[in-house]
């Protein structure tokens, strides 16, 4: 990935006042095709190489999850993933948003293919736990994205909320267990994308996405976990550390499993 380029449409006042009454806002653009493109390669080199235990597991099944799961931590095996997360683009985006500097907790990769399964709606800070505050996400785009192949729904507003207690998903649609349904009032909308968009939103934001019912696309997407400096604890499973690469430790919330509660750290089986 590239340095920061002043010509890189990055947070408008416009994007930020919608993060603030919303919980999100999209960047549209924020990372070229070429960069896209290469980090896509990236993945397919990965999932045709097989295994990395602890980071992707795949096997043979006719669920599409488990031919193609989420790659966990993927910047610890990959430096072109390491520079994407750390990208100073994101930095710069996220550090207007949560009004100072950020720490990197979590980076992941969705395949998503044909057929696969989606998430029940949730709140990202159930399982990363941070205290105090919250996280947030930038959702990477690498494919057109939209209700067809499972883009992501959002529900504005319940960013100013707390955490809900989840109900059980409906394991037929969503690969993961928990399920918060929208507050009274409010619904989810889809947000749409295009490839190098990235979405940020709140970790507290009730969020999910539906099943890819294509039968020719994927809905693939790089998906990091950042804090503010100013947090002091997270779940043990993530590991912190600054934009520049140096690792930042801090003390573990309790409660918090690894990866939260839904499934073990190298993902969905």
């Amino acid at each position: 990935m590239t340095a920061t380029d002043k010509t890189v449409p990055l947070l408008s006042d416009p994007g930020l006042r919608q993060f603030q009454e919303d919980g999100f806002t999209v960047v549209r653009g924020l990372f070229s095709s070429d960069e896209i493109d290469r980090l896509c390669a990236e993945f397919a080199a990965l999932h045709a190489g097989g295994p990395v235990p602890g980071h992707f597991e795949p096997g043979e099944s006719a669920d599409p999850l488990r031919r193609y799961p989420r790659v966990m931590h993927p910047h610890e095996i990959s430096d072109l993933s390491r520079r994407l997360l750390l990208d100073p683009r994101l930095g710069d985006v996220l550090e207007r948003l949560l009004g100072e500097e950020v720490l990197a907790a979590q980076s992941m990769f969705y395949f998503k293919p044909p057929g696969a399964r989606g998430q029940a709606l949730h709140q990202d800070n159930f399982y990363l736990r941070v205290e105090p505050g919250t996280c947030v996400a930038a959702w990477v785009a690498c494919d057109v994205i939209d209700r067809d192949n499972g883009g992501l729904e959002v529900v504005p507003g319940t960013h100013r909320m707390d955490l809900f207690c989840p109900e059980e998903a409906d394991p037929e649609v969503s690969f993961a267990r928990e399920y918060v349904a929208p507050p009274p009032g409010l619904a989810a909308v889809p947000v749409d994308m295009a490839p190098g968009d990235v979405l940020f939103f709140n970790g507290s934001v009730v969020h999910g996405s539906q099943p890819n019912r294509t039968t020719d696309r994927f809905r693939r997407s790089f998906i990091g976990h950042y804090v503010g400096a100013s947090a002091e604890r997270i779940g043990h499973y993530y590991r912190t550390m600054s934009m520049s690469g140096e690792r930042v430790s801090l003390l573990e919330s309790e409660g918090a499993g690894p990866c939260g509660t839904e499934f073990a750290p190298q993902g969905p089986h």
